[in-house]
């Protein structure tokens, strides 16, 4: 048996005991009661009947001042074991015979009231009767008569008896009648339980719990139980085949979606390598012309110069695609990269590219991290030259390059975040969610040259090493982008 059905048939047990032995303690206290009030009630009546006796055969001697007799009619009690007592009292008070320990009357004869006849006082263990004694309308004395309620002690030790008889009674009745409702109502419903405990253990729904055989509540309750798990069953079926089916599509989705990004990256990077050839050639050729035409081709020059802008134009925008390219194709290494070397290595080409400008550019020293070097040297490159390109407009610009310690709720350090600060050109932060998308500007190419695609390159691949990047900035008040790298 387990340990449940022994529980529910304990409890079943106790129940059966208890609401027994209550039953039988009520029944057993009501019973007692009225016997306990029948009794004082019918010996109250006895005595006052004695006592009245006594009264009328003590007449004649209290006449003739017979004080013998009247001792002898009060010995005649001695035939009832309850009196404990009897006094008989003349009109003037004193006491003219007496039978017992007159101590249990305790002058209850004198308390009497002239206009009373009779009266009772009934305490717990015993009680006290008085009569007056009338003799042809004249009073001749008081006799008092009293008695203790032994018989009731007596009674409540067979009503205990009987009481423990009972309930011995009823404890084997109640354990029989447990054996029946486990059978009935207990097993059946540690069945059920069972059933429900190994559908949520398992998360089997094909598990059913044992049909009764009676049309009792209990079996309404195991068919509605085992019905529902039918239903169940049925629709988790029918949702695990729809799983399986939307996991296929998902799957043949995926597959078909990475194929078409990787024929449209290698289409990318295959045109913009491919466009390399033809565009040196094309800038070599203007380069030649330039250099070796004469003073008349006047008309020819400015055509040569617009070509050989253009294919400089061209020529970063493959370099731009071929850097997005890569950085979705290419196999992530990681090392130990020294950040700040790498920027200072960007700066040193950005100033030697135009050295006229005015710029204060400050590189902190940065913690290294492990990441891809070379795909973190276009990271900063991207975002050095956009500082570079977004501060050329001012006569003066400051550019700084560093890091700051997070820190957690806790206070114990978070991410490192890096930075780069200008006080360039700025931007729109209502417009800031086009910074990363590809092709994407927020100046026009008159105000600043570009492509659009670096911010897209930089986000894509700070995500491919679980980093992200955000920036802050105002228009004519600078940029800062920040980005982390796990």
């Amino acid at each position: 048996m387990s340990r449940q059905s022994q529980s529910l048939s304990a409890r079943l047990t106790r129940m059966n005991l208890l609401v027994s032995g209550a039953v039988l303690l009520i029944a057993a206290t009501a019973f007692f009661s009225y016997d306990v009030f029948s009794f004082r009630r019918s010996l109250i009546r006895n005595l006052d009947a004695q006592v009245q006796i006594i009264g009328e055969n003590s007449v004649s001697a209290l006449t003739f001042n017979d004080e013998q007799t009247a001792t002898a009619t009060l010995q005649s009690l001695q035939s009832s074991p309850d009196v404990l007592a009897a006094t008989l009292v003349r009109n003037d008070g004193k006491v003219f015979a007496q039978y017992g320990a007159v101590n249990a009357i305790d002058g209850k004869a004198h308390a009497l009231g002239a206009s009373e006849n009779d009266r009772v006082w009934a305490a717990v263990t015993s009680v006290v009767v008085a009569h007056r004694i009338v003799f042809q309308g004249k009073s001749m004395g008081v006799v008092c008569l009293a008695a203790k309620f032994g018989e009731i002690g007596k009674r409540a030790r067979q009503y205990l008896v009987i009481t423990l008889v009972i309930l011995l009674f009823c404890m084997l009745a109640a354990i029989f009648i447990s054996a029946i409702s486990r059978r009935l109502i207990a097993e059946p419903i540690i069945a059920l339980a069972e059933a429900a405990e190994a559908v949520s253990r398992d998360k089997d729904y094909s598990v059913r719990a044992e049909v009764q055989a009676d049309a009792s509540e209990i079996g309404v309750l195991v068919d509605a139980f085992n019905t529902m798990l039918e239903q169940i069953q049925e629709r988790d079926a029918k949702l695990n085949e729809a799983r399986a089916d939307l996991e296929l599509r998902v799957e043949e989705r995926t597959a078909e979606l990475q194929t078409a990004n990787r024929e449209l990256e290698a289409f990318s990077y295959t045109v913009a390598h491919d466009l390399r050839g033809p565009l040196d050639a094309i800038s070599g050729i203007a380069f030649l012309l330039l250099n070796t035409s004469s003073g008349e081709d006047r008309s020819v020059r400015p055509m040569l110069e617009q070509l050989k802008t253009s294919t400089a134009h061209m020529g970063t925008l493959i370099d731009d695609l071929l850097n997005f390219a890569r950085a979705s194709t290419t196999v992530v290494r990681a090392t130990s990269v020294d950040l700040s070397a790498i920027a200072r290595a960007i700066v040193a080409e950005l100033k030697t590219s135009d050295p006229q400008r005015e710029v204060e550019i400050s590189v902190a020293e940065m913690p290294e991290l492990m990441a891809d070097a070379g795909l973190m040297r276009i990271v900063m490159d991207n975002l050095l030259r956009n500082a570079w390109k977004y501060t050329s407009r001012h006569a003066k610009a400051c550019i700084e390059v560093g890091a700051i310690q997070t820190f957690r709720a806790d206070g114990s350090p978070g991410k490192l975040v890096y930075f780069v600060r200008d006080d360039g050109a700025g931007f729109d932060p209502a417009r800031m969610e086009k910074l990363f998308q590809p092709f994407s500007r927020l100046h026009g190419k008159a105000e600043f040259p570009g492509t659009g695609i670096g911010l897209a390159t930089v986000q894509r691949i700070l995500a491919r090493q679980g980093g992200s990047i955000w920036a802050e900035g105002a228009i004519e008040k600078g940029a800062t982008f920040f980005f982390t790298v796990e």
